[in-house]
């Protein structure tokens, strides 16, 4: 019987154990992941619906903070520029230093450096024809200096973007330096990830790799299964080894 009771006795320790690892890793990985966010990512509040339909006004994003040497065609930043009305705007990365950006082709699209984009992340619609309206309502060429980036929203009627600067010095281009920040995913309402458009692959520079967020995310819904699976198996296993015990006993 003694034997009995030591081998329970050993079941709970071990289940204790168990546990309490369970519940340590799970923190680690919990407060981890969001400290982890906490330092690569900052929140912003997007006031208009200049990037809609992929950001939307009122909406709340999370964006990586970057340094403007990241920044590559295609992608969504947060940026603050004198010019510009010196407060943080949010806008599509559509040409870099040496590109020259101009709309549109003959099937309406966009062009850099001669390349005609296709940009599924527009709402283009229809024209009067019915062909798909062009990328931008009216016409522009702009030729990015190095060191510049050239910015569209993507609602194109209404984005007040860099064809509203053509005129101003770099042909309404913004310096890398005035770059905060990139785009990585709509967190309220909860509309996911911004993917990075293939449409730019080919140029030369590529696209950006996609950010770490679904890492840290991971990281926390892992660690929430592990602190609540481990504080749950504990109590578990205890009563399952003194169950045993008296029916081994007899």
């Amino acid at each position: 019987m003694s034997g009995t009771k030591r081998d329970g006795g050993g079941r709970v320790r071990t289940g204790a154990m168990v546990s309490g690892l369970a519940v340590a890793v799970g923190c680690v990985l919990f407060l981890g992941g969001f400290l982890w966010a906490a330092v690569v990512y900052k929140p912003y509040a997007v006031p208009t619906d200049s990037m809609s339909p992929t950001v939307n006004a009122g909406d709340r994003v999370l964006a990586e903070r970057i340094s403007g040497a990241d920044v590559r065609r295609g992608d969504v930043v947060v940026f603050t520029d004198r010019v510009w009305g010196d407060t943080p705007m949010v806008k599509r990365v559509v040409g870099v230093g040496g590109d020259t950006v101009a709309c549109c082709d003959e099937k309406g699209r966009l062009t850099v450096g001669g390349t005609s984009v296709e940009e599924p992340y527009l709402d283009r619609g229809r024209s009067a024809d019915g062909k798909p309206a062009p990328a931008s309502p009216q016409e522009f060429s702009a030729e990015v200096p190095e060191g510049q980036i050239f910015l569209l929203g993507d609602e194109r009627s209404t984005s007040l973007d860099s064809r509203v600067h053509l005129d101003d010095p770099g042909q309404g281009s913004v310096p890398l330096s005035a770059v905060q920040a990139r785009v990585d995913a709509v967190a309220w309402p909860v509309n996911g990830m911004i993917g990075r458009p293939d449409s730019f692959a080919a140029l030369p520079g590529g696209i950006s790799a996609d950010g770490p967020l679904p890492l840290q995310l991971g990281a926390v819904v892992v660690g929430m299964v592990l602190i609540l699976g481990g504080a749950a198996y504990g109590p578990v296993a205890a009563r399952s080894a003194r169950r045993r015990a008296p029916g081994a006993a007899r």
